[in-house]
């Protein structure tokens, strides 16, 4: 039930609670107080009164005197009543208000006191005093007392209640501002941050972890968007031309060849999409922080010489030669690896002017390995380096090859598997050189 308030509600009454035990515990220690020093000033009262009593039963010569002085001397002290009795029992003087009720002995400390005198002008016989102090006045002040102390703490736990709520409400209006912030924010409005100026010092750590989730959703957001939008764009022409192909050929009777290219022509464009979402599906599980399936350590110079023996063909094709230097250990997932570091080749095969050199460069450190790829060709321009791992991005049309077979994914696949590694790829353009590089660090988070 308490865990369903609000914190408003749980503030108030924690304040409310904790004003009025302040108040009841100074209440309950000052009527302890209180009583206690009239219970000593009631002693004091009954000492007094005990000096002064065998002070005249002492000095009186016989019986009448003592009874006359007792009399003088109580006569204003209506507060006080006094019971003298004689050894046998017999009554030497009693006050007129004296209780009828009262007993012979009084022991209570704070009301009456017992004691005996001894007489010698009375034949040294030894008379027992019993003296009573009237407290109601007492009793009577401390029973308004406590009335008092009741009302105002009744008074205390409203104004503290009041006050309590309105110091909850009031402290708690940023984060009121915050949520009012949060239901603004759309999928057209994901700019909506919280005000972290205008929160308190205690807030202003959620308002700036807030802010950057917002930031953080905003860019997903977009490359969500970015990425839906370039998908379409690039199935959009292969299915039109399967859909253009197919109706062609069945919209007249065709020969048995034509039938036969035409197949084959649509096959060419399935595998083409088959790659692409391929492709995809594994860009999205490595983004997504996939667990690499087979982490070993392994040499990456055996691996590019691997990839260099595969891409041998293109290689011939294009007149480039392939030089491979360094030695270096890589730790993760050889296919993976193998997968990147491919795919920057295939890049690097496609851009390089014929007839130069491709190099394969593996360099060890300290924090780990670094694999460069560098091919001599045009440079690419820094407003399309900034984009050069997007998804689907198409570069100049200098660097573009329409007749290539890739899907447009590779360099976004090759960063992904490298930050899935923990490490980061990098790319410098300037001077005719172009160079790759694929860091990945010596242990892995």
């Amino acid at each position: 039930m308490f865990r369903r308030l609000s914190l408003t509600v749980r503030l108030t009454l924690f304040f409310t609670v904790l004003a009025v035990v302040i108040v009841m515990g100074l209440g309950a220690l000052f009527m302890a107080l209180a009583d206690r020093h009239f219970v000593e000033l009631d002693g004091m009262a009954l000492k007094d009164k005990r000096a002064m009593i065998t002070h005249v039963l002492e000095d009186a010569p016989d019986a009448a005197t003592a009874r006359e002085k007792l009399a003088r001397a109580l006569a204003h002290q209506s507060a006080v009543q006094v019971l003298v009795r004689e050894s046998d029992g017999r009554v030497l003087y009693q006050s007129k208000a004296w209780p009828a009720h009262a007993e012979h002995t009084v022991h209570a400390p704070s009301h009456g006191l017992n004691f005996g005198v001894s007489t010698p002008a009375l034949g040294a016989q030894a008379l027992q005093v019993d003296v009573l102090l009237d407290t109601a006045f007492h009793v009577e002040f401390l029973q308004q007392l406590k009335r008092s102390l009741a009302w105002y703490a009744t008074a205390v736990m409203i104004v503290a209640g009041l006050l309590a709520w309105l110091a909850a409400h009031q402290g708690l209006a940023p984060l009121r501002a915050m949520k009012r912030r949060a239901a603004d924010v759309s999928a057209q409005r994901l700019d909506a941050l919280m005000p972290e100026a205008a929160v308190p010092v205690e807030m202003a750590d959620l308002a700036a972890e807030l802010n950057r989730m917002l930031l953080r959703l905003r860019d997903d957001f977009r490359r969500l968007s970015e990425f839906s939008s370039d998908l379409a764009h690039e199935l959009r022409t292969p299915i039109s031309n399967l859909l253009t192909q197919t109706q062609v050929t069945l919209s007249a009777r065709r020969d048995e060849a034509t039938y036969r290219d035409t197949l084959a022509s649509n096959a060419e464009e399935l595998e083409r999409l088959a790659r692409m979402v391929s492709d995809m599906l594994f860009l999205a599980k490595t983004e997504h922080g996939v667990d690499l399936p087979n982490k070993e350590r392994f040499s990456a110079a055996a691996e590019v010489r691997a990839l260099v023996e595969f891409h041998g063909l293109v290689a011939d094709e294009r007149q480039l030669k392939i030089e491979t230097l360094g030695e270096a250990t890589i730790l993760g997932d050889r296919l993976m690896f193998r997968r990147a570091l491919s795919n920057a080749l295939s890049n690097a095969l496609r851009h390089a002017t014929t007839g130069s050199t491709v190099t394969l460069r593996s360099e060890a450190s300290p924090d780990g390995a670094a694999i460069s790829v560098e091919n001599h060709g045009p440079d690419i321009a820094p407003e399309i380096l900034a984009r050069l791992f997007d998804r689907f991005y198409s570069a100049d049309p200098a660097r573009s090859h329409p007749a290539s077979s890739g899907s447009g994914l590779g360099l976004a696949i090759m960063r992904a598997i490298v930050n899935a590694h923990g490490g980061d790829v990098t790319v410098k353009s300037e001077a005719g050189t172009t160079v790759f590089t694929l860091y990945f660090p010596k242990a892995m988070p």
